[in-house]
Formats: structure tokens, sequence, C-alpha cells
């Protein structure tokens, strides 16, 4: 199912992300697609929020995984830039992380195609203007009901 969103914040990309991470059981993993200053980290953060993590949500670009630990669901958010094979991805301990009680982030998860969990949920972010994004939502109908498509 494709849901698509528009939001003309990054204020509105926190709140729809927020609405997705309510929505998260854990053992997902979500693959983000969109170029750089799309909004991934901030859908990250707003996911984070959603799932009750406090933790401050930065992107993980030189770490290549930040990890956030919550109660009852942990969220681990993936850069995979710079990851171009197989052995790069071992590395990251992608594999590791692929438990009931965590959610994947993946930014650039096309460098990964091949390694994604078949029930991925695919975030399209497409950049509009300097506020604006397009955001189209690749999952089950957990994302149905998240009412209005165009946010703050």
């Amino acid at each position: 199912m494709t849901y698509t969103f528009t939001t003309h914040s990054a204020a509105g990309t926190t709140a729809l992300g927020r609405m997705i991470g309510e929505r998260l059981r854990g053992g997902e993993c979500i693959a983000y697609m969109g170029g750089l200053g799309a909004g991934k980290t901030t859908m990250t953060r707003g996911i984070a929020i959603g799932m009750g993590l406090d933790d401050e949500v930065t992107s993980p670009t030189f770490a290549l995984v930040n990890e956030y630990r919550g109660e009852k669901l942990s969220l681990c958010h993936f850069d995979m830039y710079r990851i171009t094979s197989a052995e790069d991805l071992e590395t990251t301990g992608f594999y590791d992380y692929m438990d009931e009680d965590t959610v994947l982030a993946v930014e650039w998860s096309e460098n990964i195609a091949d390694a994604l969990p078949p029930d991925t949920v695919f975030i399209t972010l497409e950049r509009l203007s300097d506020e604006d994004r397009k955001i189209t939502v690749n999952g089950d109908e957990r994302f149905a009901d998240i009412g209005d498509r165009h946010l703050g």
C-alpha cells in the first residue's frame, strides 16, 4: 500500500515521523530513499519521538549507526552512503541489530537493496522546495489512518 503526504516544514516532517513511529511494533526495517537534505534524519527524529525515545537523534554519517535504546523498543539509525559491498555491510553490524524489539532506519538504503528484509517499509522523501517535502510511504495498513496528507 502506498501513502503520499506533503509537509511544509521540518516540524511537519517530524510530526509525520512521530505518527509513523507510534505505529511501529519492533522488528521493522525502514528504508529511506532521498537525496542530501531531503529530510531523512528529520523523519527519523519524529519516528524516535513516536516510539517514545527521548534521545537527541543525529545523522549517523560518520558513525555509520546510531543506537537509541528505550524500555520497550530501540531504534538503530544507519547511514549506508559509503557501503559498497557485502563485506562493508558486515562491518556495520547490520544483521546483528535485526530483532523483534528493534526498528532499523536505513539512510541510503539503495546501497544495500539486496540485504533488506522482504517486509521493509520504504519511505521516499522528495525535496519540493527549501521547506516542502513530498513523502511517500510504501508499507501496510498501519499507515492508512495517519489522516491529513498535508502536514505543517
